[in-house]
Formats: C-alpha cells, sequence, structure tokens
C-alpha cells in the first residue's frame, strides 16, 4: 500500500519514484476540473463546462513538481488558449520530473449539459515520451479487462471475439454486455454483437469510461467496441496499462488532412496498436475524477460549504488501484482550503 503522507511531502524527491510522488497530487488536477465543470451540469452549456474544466485543470497544474509537456489536450495552440499540444505545464524546477501528459479536462461534454450519467475529468501521465503522441482523429478499438487481454484480435470477427471473451469470465456469450458509442457508423457492428447473442449498452458519450468499466470487475460492462476519439484510446491506454486490461487499435482518418497529418507524426494507418504501443512509458499513472454518476465513478456533489468528489488514481509500475473520496471545503480569497480524503 502507498504511503500518502510520503506521497504528498514536497521535499527532495530524488530518490521518491514518480509513481508514489505525484498519484495524489494528479488527483488534485482532475478534481478541479470535475469541481468545475460539475457547476455547470445540466444547464445546456456545453461549451462553458468545457471551459470551466480546462482553466481549473490548467490553474492546478501549477502546483505539480513537473516538468510536463501536454501531447494530448484540447487541440493545437491556435484552436486552443490552454492545455494545447506542445505547452509547458507544472513548476519546471530544478529536479522536477519530466513527463508527458494527456487530459480531457471533461469527456462527455454533452453528458454534462444534459445531465446524464458517465462524465469524467480524466489525465494520464508518463515519463518523457511515455504516451504515443496521436493526432485528432477517429480510432477503431477493441477494449478488453485483464481475463480476456491477450487473447481478442481486433482484425477477427466480432462472432470470435466474444466468444473468446466469454470463455475468459467462465461465462455464456449471452451474459456479455459491450459498450457501443450510439452513432450511425456503428449499425453494421452493433448487429454483428446482437446477432452473436451479447447484450449492447449504446452510449451517447463516454468511451475512456466505459474502457475503465471494462477492466474493473463488477461493473458489468465486459467490452468495448467501435470507433471513437484517438485521443481518448491513448488516455484508455494508459488506464489498461496500470489496470491490467487491454485495447487494440487502428488509426482510422476521417479524410486526406487527417491521413496526412497522422503520417508526419509516425503513425503506420495500417498497424494494429496495443496496449503498449498506445502508452510505452514504465512510469505511467492515470487518474479520474466523477463529473456525473457513473458505473464506476460517483458524480460531484455540492453541500453548504464544500463538496464532494469521487476519484480513481492508479500506476502502471505497482498495479495499485486507488479509490479516493474527498470531502473539499469552500474555497475563500482564492486560497484553497484543507480536505479530507476517505481511501477506499
Amino acid at each position: 500500500m502507498l504511503n500518502s503522507n510520503a506521497m504528498e511531502q514536497k521535499g527532495s524527491l530524488v530518490n521518491v519514484g514518480m509513481e508514489r510522488a505525484l498519484a495524489l497530487d494528479i488527483v488534485q488536477v482532475v478534481e478541479a476540473a470535475a469541481l468545475a465543470a460539475a457547476r455547470l451540469m445540466g444547464r445546456g452549456d456545453k461549451d462553458g463546462a468545457d471551459h470551466a474544466a480546462v482553466e481549473a485543470m490548467r490553474l492546478a497544474f501549477n502546483n505539480l513538481d513537473i516538468d510536463g509537456t501536454i501531447v494530448i489536450g484540447e487541440g493545437e495552440r491556435d484552436e486552443a488558449p490552454m492545455l494545447y499540444i506542445g505547452e509547458k505545464v507544472g513548476l519546471m524546477a530544478t529536479g522536477s520530473f519530466p513527463v508527458d501528459i494527456a487530459v480531457d479536462p471533461l469527456e462527455g461534454t454533452n453528458l454534462v449539459a444534459s445531465g446524464a450519467n458517465n462524465s469524467i475529468a480524466v489525465m494520464a501521465m508518463a515519463e518523457a515520451g511515455g504516451l504515443l503522441h496521436c493526432p485528432d482523429t477517429y480510432m477503431e478499438k477493441l477494449i478488453v479487462g485483464p481475463a480476456a487481454a491477450g487473447k481478442v484480435d481486433i482484425t477477427a470477427p466480432v462472432k470470435t471475439n466474444l466468444a473468446i471473451i466469454a470463455m475468459s469470465l467462465n461465462r455464456e456469450v449471452g451474459d456479455l454486455t459491450v459498450v457501443i458509442l450510439d452513432r450511425p457508423r456503428h449499425t453494421e457492428l452493433i448487429q454483428q454483437v446482437r446477432d452473436a447473442g451479447a447484450r449492447i449498452r449504446l452510449i451517447g458519450d463516454g468511451d475512456v469510461t466505459g474502457g475503465l468499466a471494462a477492466a474493473i470487475a463488477g461493473s458489468g460492462v465486459h467490452a468495448v467496441m467501435g470507433i471513437g476519439g484517438a485521443p481518448e484510446g491513448v488516455l484508455t491506454a494508459a488506464a489498461m496499462r496500470c489496470l491490467g486490461g487491454e485495447i487494440q487499435a487502428r488509426i482510422l482518418p476521417r479524410n486526406d488532412a487527417d491521413a496526412a497529418r497522422s503520417r508526419s507524426m509516425g503513425i503506420d494507418l495500417d498497424r494494429v496498436y496495443l496496449t503498449r504501443d498506445l502508452a510505452p512509458g514504465t512510469d505511467v499513472l492515470f487518474a479520474a475524477t466523477g463529473i456525473t454518476d457513473g458505473e464506476i465513478l460517483r458524480g460531484v456533489r455540492f453541500f453548504g460549504g464544500g463538496a464532494r468528489t469521487h476519484s480513481i488514481v492508479t500506476g502502471a509500475k505497482s498495479q495499485f488501484v486507488r479509490f479516493i473520496d474527498t470531502v473539499h471545503s469552500d474555497e475563500q480569497r482564492g486560497q484553497r482550503m484543507p480536505i479530507i480524503r476517505l481511501d477506499r
């Protein structure tokens, strides 16, 4: 079990591993984004909620003892005023950890706007070079939990993969639940899954959340299939590295410009990317905080004088998984008040 007191100390980090030094610090980053976005839940303002989450996450990075580079963020510099690809974040002091960072301050903007379930604030961190620099395009994904990791094949028929997943879990295909984004492009996939006899949970947004659910026993989700965002695929890969699950993926450019940009970034459009291709780092950390309620994380709950958040943080090196229930006191005059963490 990690020593939380050691992780929160801000002294010399020379002899302390990145995972141990930064695990709880990165939780504060996703907590800040979740708290900001949750204030706008159900107001129909997805852009406003996203902007609030981005601003809060960017500010929170200033407290981390890292020399960080955003490799997956809100877009190119001319498209995003902060958390843009290539932006430097953190204290950037002598001895700070050099890291690459992937962020989605608000995964599920439409979910927050409508007050629907499964919206999260999420980030991944690894040593420099530890996360694939991935274009903002589409990605075909197959995501499974630890039991089926190393056994499925994204190039195989859907029916075959479902049979492998069922066998790995010692259950029938009819007992499986597959998460698929509710998009017209998935009409054929949905029919194939139904023909195989498995159940389907269609979601409007949030396939990182679906991947988390597939990797955590008891969630009721056994696989994620279909085409979603490539940046979200890298975030999911970081989670799978830490949780023992697997993602297999193929980059699917939306147009010729996407294809050219992908190739310029070194992406092989004919390659099947595995978990360690997308998140090859040794010191990979993943953290997420619920904004609205979901299968894995509870949403932000406000009360008189503060709020309560529910987060997950996990690391690839030691394979620890920690759920954190945090009570936040209201901020006064810009100063963060004491918090109470109930580790679970």
